[in-house]
């Protein structure tokens, strides 16, 4: 079972849309009619900036490209691209917060250079000068 995170959405206040940042992770907030809807920030396709999209007939479209992203799924209506991550909301205590999975915290640049390093090609044996 994958562990999951509640994120604060924050209060409504009459807005009808805002972003949240988790942990460095964007969340774009959807109020459509009287459901709450949470979906990642920026296109699958070329990252653009969902919030900024047009919600209609239960979607949302990119404003860069014209993807339009199901609510309800996060799968894409308008082309063979992969689906925007679209996560639970709960309501406690009169609070709103997302589903999220828990992350595992981004590595070090440390980490990420010695990692790299293990991976990396080796360079190719050379052949001794002629003598």
């Amino acid at each position: 079972m994958t562990e999951t995170e509640l994120v604060s959405l924050g209060r409504r206040r009459g807005r009808k849309r805002w972003l949240v940042d988790h942990r460095g992770h964007s969340l774009a907030v959807f109020v459509v009619g009287e459901r709450v809807v949470v979906l990642d920030a920026l296109c699958p396709h070329r990252g653009g900036p969902l919030i900024e999209g047009v919600v209609r007939d239960g979607g949302v479209v990119c404003p860069w490209h014209w993807y339009m992203f199901d609510l309800d799924t996060g799968q894409c209506r308008t082309a063979d691209q992969g689906p925007v991550g679209r996560y639970d909301v709960r309501t406690e205590g009169g609070q709103l917060f997302a589903v999220v999975p828990a992350r595992a915290p981004a590595p070090s640049l440390v980490e990420r250079l010695r990692a790299h390093a293990r991976t990396a090609p080796k360079p190719a044996p050379t052949a001794p000068p002629h003598q």
